[in-house]
């Protein structure tokens, strides 16, 4: 029988669309699986202000009646019209293994795209450069963490298969935490500390995090709007992203610095991982989901790194000593004894060196693709 590929416009459709992944992955040892009520608001437009900016498209595919594979495809307004860069996204891609079944998905994509006057397909990622983006290429045998996407290691050969180069690439290190750190690294940190006046800044609870979010989301727009393809993050944006991220934050694993002036010039993010606890709650907080990641903020030995941001005015001058002789205290006061760093670019060497006292090894690559529209 044909393959059949129906577009998705009702929110039931987006629950059958979001729970496909679960499905595909049932009882799979390494996939982290999201919280379904959780993606269906990220995907639906009048939950989620960030598609106001954008065109969302979602399909899925049927062969012999039964569900097979689905895709997302977003144009981001700002960038096609503002930027001039005439590419479509594509994300939330996942597909039983049938070439075909991947074929039909894209020439879904494709049509699209050329309907609109664009001239390459980029992914997988999300609408806003704030969500996960990156196909797993190395590291299937590894536990996902709840951050990054999990794939079956015949993705990237459909890709590959239906014409994709790669775009970008990124890598993921798992780190061993030392019982002790060079004496030299809390000299070093003390005096970059001393040199620029910086305070240091600890939470004890997340009500004293909410002053910090503003400033959090305005420093990633600093460092990053040299790049060329940066999208700037709308005010309603981040009050979304904010309260979303806000839930699941640790206040004892963050750490912001200001500098002289009372500004906020570097921040750090890590977090007891959640996967285990997200594969034990399959999707959902009821009935026993929400204890489960209750439990993994309590007992856990693993930690993942979120996010770190320094001001361009601050980097090459050491901050990122401060930030690994704080976080290196947190980890041994709290017998965190491994951690997992969330995808960074692969030529990120500044922050790759922060891991070199952690025994760090590359257990994971991811990439992007693009193809030109046909």
């Amino acid at each position: 029988m044909s393959i059949q590929v129906k577009e998705i416009k009702t929110k039931s459709g987006l629950r059958k669309f979001v729970k496909f992944q679960l499905e595909l992955y049932k009882n799979h040892p390494y996939f982290v699986p999201p919280l379904i009520s959780e993606q269906v608001n990220d995907l639906d437009v009048n939950k989620n202000p960030v598609l106001k900016d954008a065109t969302p498209y979602y399909f899925m595919a049927f062969k012999n009646g039964k569900t097979v594979g689905r895709i997302a495809a977003f144009i981001n307004h700002y960038e096609v019209n503002t930027q001039q860069i005439k590419k479509i996204r594509f994300g939330h891609f996942d597909v039983i293994d049938d070439i075909e079944v991947s074929r039909a998905l894209f020439d879904k994509v494709n049509e699209i795209a050329k309907a609109n006057g664009l001239e390459y397909m980029e992914g997988p990622m999300g609408t806003s450069n704030l969500e996960t983006a990156g196909m797993l290429t190395e590291g299937f045998d590894q536990l996902g963490t709840s951050i990054a996407l999990y794939n079956y290691d015949y993705y990237p050969k459909h890709l590959e298969q239906l014409g994709f180069v790669k775009e970008k690439e990124w890598v993921e290190f798992r780190l061993v935490v030392p019982d002790s750190i060079d004496n030299k690294i809390y000299r070093f940190a003390n005096m970059v500390t001393e040199r620029y006046k910086l305070k240091i800044i600890h939470f004890k609870n997340k009500k004293d995090i909410k002053p910090y979010i503003q400033p959090v989301f305005d420093l990633i727009d600093e460092s990053h709007q040299i790049l060329e393809t940066f999208v700037p993050v709308l005010p309603e944006h981040k009050a979304y992203y904010a309260k979303k991220y806000t839930k699941i934050l640790n206040p004892e694993y963050m750490l912001f610095i200001e500098d002289s002036d009372g500004k906020l010039c570097a921040f750090s993010i890590t977090l007891p991982t959640y996967a285990k606890a997200l594969q034990k709650a399959k999707g959902s907080l009821l009935p026993f989901g929400w204890y489960h990641l209750l439990q993994s903020q309590r007992k856990n030995d693993t930690c993942e790194f979120v996010l770190i941001g320094v001001h361009p005015s601050f980097q090459r001058k050491g901050i990122t000593s401060i930030i690994f002789k704080e976080a290196f205290e947190t980890f041994k006061k709290n017998n965190i004894k491994f951690l997992e760093t969330n995808p960074e670019l692969v030529d990120n060497q500044s922050v790759q060196a922060l891991w070199a006292d952690y025994k760090p090894v590359l257990h994971k690559r991811r990439k992007s693709f693009r193809k030109l529209v046909e």
